[in-house]
């Protein structure tokens, strides 16, 4: 079965499409874009949108924006060929692509997001003896390496919520639209509203 996955939760987009397991093709960009990736797989693998059989999505945390270009674009996918789909966390893929590191992603207002924690402080962070990945990681390198966490080089694709191990993890398919977003904060419309 042809798999499409993408993630847009943080500033780097990634997409990939999987055949019964085996990666095709990936691509890194911007949420932006992510169609315009979609289609470049595609035509890559030789194949046509109605040849996908299921969609796997990021599900964040991360950006609230960019989370939600993601599920509103799998959502109007699996409408449009009538497919089902999966939602994976974000910092599941980190870690998984890391074999068990750390995810840290950046949640802006000087905080991350990490597993079980939600948003916290950089300085907050477990990282003692842990090699800690993702834009959070290469955006607070200096704190985590200062509580004993190993932080690898900035281009290094450990920091990428890669969208294959999106697919590898999905387990349950169904509809597309009872896919929640992890959001673990309200959005900033909302804290400034009140």
């Amino acid at each position: 079965m042809l798999v499409l996955a993408f993630d847009t939760a943080t500033d780097v987009a990634t997409s990939a499409l999987l055949d019964d397991g085996e990666v095709l093709g990936e691509r890194a960009s911007v949420a932006k874009t992510l169609l315009e990736d979609v289609d470049a797989l595609l035509r890559r693998a030789s194949a046509r949108p109605r040849d996908i059989g299921a969609l796997v999505v990021g599900t964040g945390p991360g950006s609230f924006t960019s989370t939600r270009i993601g599920l509103a674009t799998a959502r109007g996918l699996a409408l449009a060929l009538g497919i089902e789909g999966a939602g994976v966390s974000t910092l599941d893929a980190l870690a998984e692509g890391s074999e068990g590191g750390l995810p840290v992603i950046d949640a802006r207002r000087g905080e991350v997001f990490v597993p079980g924690a939600g948003a916290v402080s950089p300085e907050d962070v477990a990282a003692a003896g842990r090699l800690c990945v993702g834009d959070g990681a290469r955006r607070y390198r200096a704190v985590l390496e200062a509580n004993g966490g190993e932080v690898p080089p900035d281009d290094d694709a450990r920091h990428l919520p890669r969208a294959t191990f999106h697919a590898r993890l999905a387990t349950t398919f169904g509809p597309v639209e009872a896919i929640e977003p992890v959001y673990v904060r309200a959005p900033d419309a909302e804290r400034w509203r009140g």
